[in-house]
């Protein structure tokens, strides 16, 4: 295998899967995705289907357990509601912090487990969907250039550089993530985003709302809502 990739089965991750294919074939792709005691198994759902769908290898990676303690929103052992609003709303009310919806250390933990099954399977890169939007405000601040600078170095020396962090995305927003998703053909109508468990998506939480206003940029609609 050459690349693991961290799958969710949203658009950043699906976008960052058909670049990887694109790069490598998909004979040389792992697909990984976590379980992490989330309210709904959607996205692990729109996952599989399309790890099917680009013929990669999959597993799947359950880390509930470490989470248990947390009050994060978007967790089956919160009892908090997951925020009808803009991220750019929530921020106002965190005083810096990270929003509701920050589950504790996630990127780096999901990395670290990553970086321990990529070496396993001969793989030289792993990639993760960050974008700056999630990254501003400090609204995911494991989605931020930073985070993702200390990691690459972290996951690199101890691997002996055997293994390095790809994060195309970066330095990018939703819009430009979508834009180069649709120079790739991915089917963004598999995907699954909303943080609600609902046949259709909510239209509510901060991750639709980003998402159709980035496919509106796109001039586009969302194809989750058709």
């Amino acid at each position: 295998m050459k690349a693991l990739v961290l799958l969710s089965g949203g658009v950043d991750s699906t976008t960052c899967l058909a670049m990887a294919v694109s790069r490598y074939g998909a004979e040389e792709i792992l697909a990984l995705s976590v379980s992490y005691g989330q309210k709904h198994s959607r996205e692990l759902e729109s996952a599989q289907k399309i790890a099917d769908y680009y013929h990669v290898k999959f597993r799947t990676l359950d880390l509930a357990p470490i989470f248990e303690g947390s009050d994060c929103s978007l967790l089956s052992s919160s009892n908090q509601e997951i925020p009808p609003e803009s991220y750019a709303d929530q921020i106002k009310k965190t005083g810096g912090k990270p929003v509701s919806t920050y589950v504790p250390f996630r990127n780096g933990l999901f990395l670290s487990c990553a970086a321990s099954i990529a070496l396993s399977e001969g793989c030289s890169e792993i990639y993760y969907g960050a974008h700056s939007d999630d990254a501003a405000g400090n609204a995911y601040p494991d989605c931020s250039s930073d985070f993702n600078n200390a990691i690459n170095s972290a996951i690199a020396i101890g691997s002996g550089q055997q293994l390095s962090v790809t994060a195309p995305f970066i330095g990018l927003n939703k819009a430009q993530v979508i834009a180069k998703g649709l120079s790739l053909d991915v089917p963004y109508e598999m995907t699954w985003s909303c943080y609600e468990g609902s046949d259709k998506p909510c239209g509510l939480c901060g991750t639709c709302r980003d998402r159709q206003a980035a496919f509106h940029s796109n001039g586009i609609e969302d194809p989750a809502l058709s």
